[in-house]
């Protein structure tokens, strides 16, 4: 396995693993993840496995604002480099490749490096039945977001350092 940041060359497989992963109202486009990937690629972890295949990953981008906004998942100029909170926009393991722990592994590394560049913490909004799986790594259920991403009720979790 090899785990690594994102570069530009990553754009067309990031894209087409999101649209495996979520439903298009909810899934970033191509060029969404271009321009997260020329503001802040450094916050994107990779997996790939043995054949060089990407199966799992994990981005967002780091802000002073305390709770992830719908604003944010669009506009990739609202990333500050020194913000005190990490967000989380998307966790992404191919269909054929989940219950491996590979989303963990990319969760980790998202994790460690939030906490040794400093910051607060890391905040991510989520579906109900995946609030278990996010606090088994630590992370709090702040309640119902305000988020109305995708026409879904999205729970704000929180992980605090």
């Amino acid at each position: 396995m090899q785990l690594r940041r994102a570069t530009m060359a990553d754009l067309e497989a990031l894209t087409a693993m999101e649209a495996m992963c979520f439903p298009p109202a909810e899934a970033a486009s191509k060029t969404d993840f271009a321009k997260r990937l020329a503001s802040y690629a450094d916050h994107f972890f990779l997996l790939f496995d043995e054949d060089g295949r990407l199966v799992s990953f994990i981005d967002g981008m780091a802000t002073d604002d305390e709770h992830l906004t719908d604003e944010m998942y669009a506009n990739a100029s609202m990333h500050n480099p020194n913000g005190a909170w990490q967000m989380i926009f998307g966790l992404n393991t191919r269909p054929d490749c989940r219950r491996r722990g590979y989303a963990g592994i990319v969760l980790k590394a998202l994790i460690d490096d939030a906490k040794n560049s400093g910051r607060k913490g890391l905040v991510l909004t989520c579906k109900d039945h995946l609030v278990p799986y996010y606090s088994r790594f630590g992370f709090a259920d702040d309640g119902l977001s305000d988020s109305t991403h995708g026409n879904v009720a999205w729970h704000e979790m929180r992980l605090t350092f």
